[in-house]
């Protein structure tokens, strides 16, 4: 189970979430977002999160850069994935990420993708997240109806450590994604809330 806690900005957070046991942070660079962090605050955060655990996958999110300064900043920063996030990008975008030697995320909501398949536009981990990513909202899992997505493939969208547990045993990812779901006000982590859900996903 691989758990992800996406859109930290500072290091504090990151050696929170990394010492409770999260196998992958995420920092999130698109400038709409309240978690949108520059370069100086990503590199703070990653470091962070390595000096933790050499073992931390540590992944850019994105939806509003085109792939090639995604790619860019990712490379600066010097973190291990790019997550492209919305139907904007497609197979040649994610090629290029892999292409810099990066690991190719790709994230979209059932609206966008309504039978999304692991893989299919050359990601190594596909995140099904809400159709409005970042606004804390939960979906009805019920939507997957019989269909079971195969290999790695994140859940997120309006998980809390309240509901993690139900969720994981609803539909068997292979890893969770959190953002809102652990924050006190938007955009601002709360440690407590990052080890409740770390341990309630583990739990599971």
């Amino acid at each position: 189970m691989l758990v992800k806690i996406c859109g930290l900005s500072t290091a504090t957070t990151a050696r929170v979430a990394v010492e409770a046991g999260a196998g992958a942070i995420g920092v999130v660079m698109s400038p709409r977002s309240p978690r949108h962090v520059d370069r100086t605050q990503a590199v703070a955060v990653v470091e962070a999160a390595r000096a933790a655990s050499s073992e931390v996958l540590t992944v850019l999110v994105t939806a509003e850069l085109s792939a090639a300064d995604a790619v860019r900043e990712a490379l600066a920063v010097g973190v291990d994935a790019v997550q492209l996030h919305g139907p904007r990008y497609d197979r040649v975008d994610l090629a290029a990420v892999a292409a810099a030697g990066l690991v190719p995320w790709r994230a979209v909501s059932l609206a966008d993708d309504p039978a999304p398949v692991v893989g299919a536009l050359g990601e190594d981990v596909l995140l099904l997240d809400a159709p409005v990513p970042g606004s804390g909202e939960a979906w009805d899992l019920a939507l997957l109806g019989d269909r079971r997505l195969e290999g790695r493939w994140m859940l997120a969208g309006g998980l809390t450590p309240l509901n993690v547990t139900d969720a994981l045993r609803a539909v068997r990812p292979w890893g969770v994604d959190v953002s809102s779901g652990v924050e006190r006000t938007r955009g601002v982590k709360d440690d407590g809330l990052v080890r409740a859900f770390v341990e309630a996903a583990l739990g599971a």
